[in-house]
């Protein structure tokens, strides 16, 4: 199923990423695909506020992960734009699914072989009349349905 929306500014951005993230039950992955600035990082401020972390959301460009809390199950967010080879990450990446906890994964061409099939895609782009705007489009599996409603 696929489903877009657009936001007008960075605080919608957000306000649609905290909406998705109250949506999460724990064990779900998902996969950004965005150009850098993209909106990302917004994005994901939201979700991890939705999902109810107070943790302080930032991009793991350089780190490449991070790990926000919820009480209910962590969020693991990845970045593998710098990444060569995901060596070790690969390794971790296969330990945390089937938990209970969210992965999240940007730039995740390196390592699409490790992450589940049943996947969320969210793909972010700029709208060419408007550099504010950003065009998301969801492509959720019929297994991860309710999140339909989320986003719309």
């Amino acid at each position: 199923m696929h489903i877009e929306k657009i936001t007008k500014s960075p605080d919608e951005t957000e306000e649609l990423g905290g909406k998705f993230g109250g949506s999460l039950k724990g064990g779900e992955c998902i996969e950004f695909a965005s150009d850098l600035g993209g909106g990302k990082t917004t994005f994901v401020r939201g979700l991890a506020r939705g999902a109810g972390s107070s943790d302080s959301v930032s991009s793991p460009t350089f780190t490449i992960s991070q790990v926000y809390n919820t009480r209910h199950f962590d969020i693991h967010h990845f970045d593998f734009y710098r990444l060569q080879d995901p060596g070790l990450v690969r390794e971790e990446l296969s330990e945390l699914i089937n938990t209970k906890d969210v992965i999240l994964v940007e730039w995740a061409e390196s390592v699409t072989d490790a992450l589940p099939t049943e996947r969320i895609k969210i793909s972010i782009t700029k709208d060419k009349d408007n550099e504010s705007h950003r065009i998301f489009t969801f492509e959720i599996p019929e297994s991860l349905s309710s999140f339909m409603e989320a986003v719309k």
